[in-house]
């Protein structure tokens, strides 16, 4: 879903979705079956329903994906230790996405999917939408809520 935001009303295909995040097609296929099930795209699976989308995101989210930090490793930053957060707040450790191309030692967070950091890599509005997600999951309360703001930014 956040990949289709990312492209701001751009077409796509499930076969752009799957290259660009690194997913098969038929786990593309899956997602949106399951996102229409929810209510969270329309019946063609082409529209996301941003209210609805916004509204699991802030109030579901946490329960259906939730995460403890982990081990310090490599990685990719995330949470509040993305470039776009880190200059609203400052912590003694980073939070990672473990990778071996990691340039960053971190407490880990497991993404949403294997994909997520390659994908990342390649969309800065993609990283930063996911990064937003990640401190739902593992953020405190101003953190959350700086959070929250960015999203409806993008979603709404």
């Amino acid at each position: 879903m956040m990949k289709i935001i990312a492209l701001n009303d751009e077409t796509w295909q499930y076969r752009d979705l799957s290259s660009t995040l690194f997913i098969s097609i038929s786990e593309i296929s899956a997602s949106l079956n399951r996102s229409m099930v929810a209510g969270l795209v329309d019946k063609e699976k082409k529209k996301v329903r941003r209210n609805a989308l916004m509204e699991f995101v802030q109030y579901g989210l946490h329960y259906v994906f939730p995460q403890v930090p982990g081990s310090i490793v490599n990685g990719i930053e995330t949470a509040h230790s993305h470039p776009f957060y880190k200059k609203h707040f400052s912590s003694d450790m980073p939070y990672v996405w473990p990778t071996v191309d990691g340039n960053i030692r971190g407490q880990s967070i497991e993404p949403l999917h294997n994909g997520v950091v390659k994908a990342s890599q390649q969309d800065a509005v993609l990283y930063k939408l996911l990064a937003s997600i990640d401190i739902l999951r593992v953020g405190k309360v101003r953190e959350k809520n700086l959070a929250l703001e960015q999203l409806k930014k993008h979603l709404l």
